[in-house]
C-alpha cells in the first residue's frame, strides 16, 4: 500500500504544479492561446477558467496532498474527489474548446489515476478493518 500512496502523492503534486502554472498563465490572459477558442463559451477571457484551475484544481490537490502528509483518515476520500474533479474539468474543457493540447488527455489520465489509486487504498483499508483477527 505504501507504493500506491507514494504514487498517488507524486501524481497529485504533478497535477497541482501544472494547475498552479496553468492557472496563473490563464489569469494573466494566456497570451499565446487563441481567444477564439472561447467563442460560444460563457467566458470572454481566460481569467475565470485560470482562476478555477488555480484555486479548485491546484488548491484541491494541495489539500489532498496535505491530508496524506498529515495522515488524515479523509485523505483517500479527498483524493478520490479530486481525481473526479480533474476528469470533469477536462471533459468540460474539451466540450468548450475541443481537443487542443496533449495535456488534456494526460491530465484526464492523471485524474483517473488519482481516483483509481484512492479507490484501491480505500478498498484495502476496508478489507483490513473487516478481516478477522487471528
Amino acid at each position: 500500500m505504501k507504493l500506491a500512496k507514494t504514487a498517488l502523492i507524486v501524481i497529485q503534486l504533478l497535477v497541482m504544479v501544472n494547475a498552479f502554472g496553468g492557472g496563473i498563465y490563464g489569469m494573466l490572459g494566456a497570451p499565446a492561446v487563441p481567444a477564439s477558442w472561447l467563442d460560444g463559451s460563457p467566458f470572454h477571457s481566460y481569467f475565470v477558467p485560470g482562476l478555477f484551475l488555480f484555486a479548485v484544481i491546484g488548491g484541491g490537490m494541495l489539500v489532498a496532498t496535505a491530508a496524506w502528509v498529515r495522515k488524515s483518515a479523509r485523505a483517500p476520500w479527498i483524493s478520490l474527489m479530486m481525481g473526479a474533479v480533474v476528469m470533469l474539468w477536462i471533459v468540460v474543457q474539451v466540450a468548450i474548446i475541443g481537443w487542443t493540447s496533449p495535456l488534456q488527455p494526460i491530465s484526464f489520465v492523471a485524474g483517473a489515476a488519482v481516483a483509481a489509486l484512492a479507490g484501491i487504498i480505500l478498498r484495502r483499508e476496508r478489507r483490513a478493518q473487516v478481516a478477522p483477527v487471528a
